[in-house]
């Protein structure tokens, strides 16, 4: 949803093109949104944040409660740490900024679809600067062991279990292991709850 109505013509466009692609349907507003999206029943939603009625995380957070599985793909102009954080929060799945091109946003779309968590590289930064900084008493990640502080960290940068089978040179199963041992000792249920833990927490210190 984009109330811009040439970007959102070109994104219909751009994914209608794509051949294992389809747009089922475009909304300029968050009302027209929450009417007409769970209808449709699309595995992926593109959201912009600022929308003319309500915000476009608000209203994430409206289409989750309604859609728990519908995977969310911001896509907006707003790339400060604040808004970042609050769309993730609110259930978001990916954060795309609006000068990526059309290969990039079908890239995303696809890595969504395949449990990957996009964003474009200046928001990746941010989300992986905050990681960095010095555990906490009450980290979510600290009773983590040292492997699996690895594997979070890039959960945090959005990889996919494959890749980081790849950059650890271990297979997937064990990668899948070590998922299991992070949910656990997180609390948490999926890959996106505890990057969200995670950063909720650092980001209220």
């Amino acid at each position: 949803m984009e109330d811009d109505a040439g970007i959102c013509e070109d994104l219909a466009q751009v994914i209608s093109e794509a051949g294992d692609l389809i747009c089922v349907c475009t909304c300029r507003n968050a009302r027209a949104a929450l009417h007409k999206i769970p209808k449709c029943v699309p595995d992926i939603v593109i959201m912009d944040i600022q929308l003319p009625d309500i915000s476009g995380i608000k209203c994430t957070a409206k289409l989750k409660q309604l859609m728990p599985n519908a995977q969310i793909l911001m896509f907006t102009v707003r790339n400060d740490e604040e808004q970042i954080f609050k769309a993730l929060e609110a259930g978001a799945s990916g954060y795309l900024l609006k000068g990526a091109g059309p290969a990039e946003v079908l890239r995303a779309l696809r890595e969504i679809a395949a449990g990957g968590a996009p964003m474009t590289g200046m928001v990746s930064r941010k989300v992986v600067q905050s990681f960095y900084k010095p555990v906490q008493v009450g980290d979510p990640s600290e009773r983590l062991t040292p492997r699996e502080q690895e594997v979070l960290r890039f959960l945090v940068e959005g990889c996919l279990s494959k890749e980081v089978a790849e950059r650890l040179y271990i297979d997937i199963g064990t990668v899948n292991f070590h998922l299991k041992q992070i949910y656990q000792k997180m609390h948490v249920r999926s890959r996106t709850e505890a990057v969200i833990k995670y950063l909720k927490h650092h980001r209220s210190r």
